[in-house]
């Protein structure tokens, strides 16, 4: 979080009772969350609101570009592109500009064109990846004809909303910007289910997550030769509880939080490490993440409809770049392949066993077979952990 726990408790005691206290106002209500938002993300570093409001300013604006142009027109088709590569652009240059730039220098060196320049690293600002992919999701709908622009406030308030701006869930436009109209009405908050998420979330994180980090997990991928092979599994079985306690937390805390302020955000996780096989899992696994991949880039690069090979190859690309965004950095790329063969490799075996007719023969789903799928994709994805948490 970008506040001490305390200090965001304090925020938000505050933010929730303004916010009700100007429940009947509905524009007076967006203004207040709007600033709320941004003193919250300024409270880390108040030069990246700038960045914040024109990564919001540059969506809407080509948003509105496109529904003026009529969606799916040649002019409509030029506002999507240069979005599309402004918000590329904005998130190449402060997350993946070092990381390039020291790889191709050092590629460069190799072959004797020189010697590695002093590497330059910008500042990452926090949430960056998670906004972006939302005003991306945003623009791109305006030009499918899915989503018909907001007005300016509410466009602002979606983007920098703060209960999702740090760590998603990664909100798509159609889910958040149609309960944006209207007065908050105080009978439709859900107060039990809101306050159950934010406790269970705050133990994930507090009690689970911290304790298994400090004292499993992090002392045994620091120094792994120094620990015996008993401890090391302990500590990557330690690390995917960890992972999973920590992520799910902050989704079920920003899930309750927006709940108190009259918004409902879309499920991230669903049991992931009960999943069968590693496409089970990612329907499971930070669920607007993977279908935001689904959508927005394995369907546009053909998804399956141009035979197995290619459904392939678009699979790996889209888990390949999935991990890129997670971090820049050789591991997480890593990681995305990992993932990437190890669904083709269970796309193929479930296709071998359809018949020329295509249809599948039933298959029994015996508690032993349940149980099997999910021991083998609990570990594959546990090995795969090894490589996103690996320095």
């Amino acid at each position: 979080m970008l506040f001490p726990t305390t200090d965001f408790a304090i925020f938000f005691v505050i933010v929730f009772a303004v916010a009700w206290s100007l429940a009947s106002r509905p524009a007076a209500w967006k203004v207040f969350l709007l600033g709320a938002s941004y003193f919250f993300y300024g409270w880390w570093d108040w030069r990246f609101v700038f960045l914040l409001a024109a990564s919001s300013a540059l969506n809407q604006g080509a948003a509105l570009g496109i529904a003026r142009a009529g969606a799916g027109g040649l002019a409509a088709r030029r506002w999507l592109v240069a979005a599309v590569t402004a918000n590329l652009g904005l998130l190449g240059w402060f997350k993946y500009y070092g990381f390039a730039s020291l790889n191709l220098d050092h590629l460069f060196a190799s072959f004797g064109l020189g010697q590695p320049a002093p590497l330059i690293v910008a500042t990452l600002p926090v949430g960056i990846s998670f906004f972006t992919f939302m005003g991306l999701s945003y623009v791109i709908d305006a030009y499918r004809g899915v989503l018909e622009p907001s007005g300016w406030l509410d466009a602002f308030v979606y983007l920098s909303f703060f209960p999702h701006l740090v760590a998603g869930p990664i909100v798509r436009g159609k889910e958040f910007l149609p309960q944006m109209t209207g007065k908050l009405d105080h009978k439709r908050i859900q107060l039990s289910r809101a306050a159950k998420l934010i406790a269970a979330g705050l133990f994930k994180k507090v009690v689970i997550s911290s304790t298994l980090a400090t004292n499993i997990v992090d002392p045994v991928f620091a120094a792994p030769s120094q620990h015996s092979s008993l401890e090391i599994l302990f500590a990557v079985y330690g690390y995917a509880i960890q992972i999973y306690s920590d992520f799910s937390g902050y989704t079920d805390i920003a899930i309750g939080v927006a709940l108190l302020l009259g918004i409902e955000f879309p499920q991230n996780f669903d049991r992931p490490y009960t999943a069968r096989n590693l496409q089970d899992f990612w329907r499971r696994w930070h669920i607007t993440l993977s279908t935001w991949l689904r959508d927005y880039l394995y369907i546009p690069l053909g998804g399956n409809r141009n035979g197995r090979v290619a459904s392939y190859r678009n699979i790996v690309i889209t888990m390949v770049l999935g991990g890129l965004w997670h971090g820049a950095g050789w591991t997480f790329i890593f990681w995305g392949l990992f993932h990437g063969v190890g669904q083709v490799v269970g796309h193929a075996r479930r296709q071998r066993a359809v018949p020329e007719a295509g249809v599948a023969p039933p298959r029994p789903s015996s508690p032993a077979r349940v149980f099997a799928g999910q021991f083998a994709t609990f570990n594959l994805v546990c090995l795969g952990w090894v490589f996103f948490r690996a320095d």
